[in-house]
């Protein structure tokens, strides 16, 4: 990226792809007993989804944040946008004819979670280009959600030379869905559970078959895992860090983890303390239902 492009950025993060509203249903323990019924607590409904947390929990960090994103022209999708004008978010969204996103998410009493998501969005769904590449030009970093339609800004993303990163969830390192994202991204992020004792080799893979800098794989109270391209080839670990209150919901703990490190890494930070600032906002993220514990950069840097 040239001199001239650098002065002209706007946006710290844009974030395309990834909205949605969740259903939380806190159960007594995982998996659920099978039977016709089960009673459980109130169930509540709130906007979330990677995206849309990676967008919020980067505002919340005093970041320039854009997000592109498709959602439905229903409530669900009023939903989204309500939440994200509440937190700061620059949102601008096209209508999807299916309708926005969904997901059911179980979550037990230590916080662990089971989630049912309904991505929805058609195979064919494109984003225009004209839409989404004046964002592109104005952006020091991009995020993108592995929703189908964000593999294709990734050739006018390398064209424009500006970083970006994405979140594999829990890739086994073996889906082809995956894989484009995983290999076209400078930044990588996924969740040890899915490759389970398999990991070291996926990362491995990635910086090996891809374009990484670092690949980063996150395991709940186990910590998190770092591996760079300069580095060793054996994964770093990294601590986990005590959470400030008690634990009350895991989900958007990983996306928090991501605005963390994302924070560190556009104030310059090596990858060690980007990866301990994502571990402090993933930490502070299990203190609140939903995606409502946003953690703040005063908190975030003394953690």
């Amino acid at each position: 990226m040239t001199q001239q492009q650098t002065d002209q950025l706007h946006h710290d993060v844009l974030v395309v792809g990834g909205s949605g509203v969740d259903t939380v249903v806190r159960v007594d323990s995982l998996p659920v007993p099978l039977a016709d019924a089960v009673s459980v607590g109130p169930i509540r409904e709130s906007p979330g989804h990677t995206g849309g947390n990676v967008a919020l929990g980067c505002r919340a960090l005093g970041l320039d944040v854009k997000f592109l994103d498709y959602i439905g022209d229903d409530w669900t999708g009023n939903q989204v946008r309500e939440r994200l004008t509440a937190g700061g978010v620059d949102f601008q969204a096209l209508i999807s004819p299916a309708g926005t996103r969904r997901a059911v998410n179980l979550v037990e009493k230590t916080g662990r979670r089971m989630s049912f998501h309904d991505a929805r969005d058609p195979d064919d769904l494109r984003m225009p280009r004209d839409f989404y590449l004046p964002h592109l030009k104005r952006s020091r970093h991009v995020h993108l959600s592995i929703t189908n339609f964000t593999r294709f800004l990734y050739d006018d993303i390398e064209a424009l030379g500006v970083p970006v990163s994405t979140d594999l969830h829990d890739w086994d390192g073996l889906s082809e869905y995956h894989r484009e994202f995983a290999l076209r991204s400078d930044l990588v992020f996924l969740s040890a559970a899915g490759a389970s004792e398999r990991i070291a080799s996926v990362m491995r893979e990635i910086l090996r078959e891809g374009r990484a800098e670092a690949v980063i794989a996150t395991a709940g109270a186990g910590g998190s895992y770092l591996m760079s391209r300069e580095g060793s080839r054996t994964p770093r670990p990294v601590p986990a860090t005590v959470p400030p209150a008690p634990v009350v919901d895991s989900n958007g703990a990983g996306d928090a983890y991501v605005c963390g490190f994302l924070y560190g890494r556009l104030a310059g930070r090596d990858l060690e303390e980007c990866a301990r600032l994502g571990a402090v906002a993933g930490a502070y993220a299990c203190t609140g239902e939903g995606s409502t514990a946003l953690i703040a950069p005063d908190d975030l840097l003394v953690g």
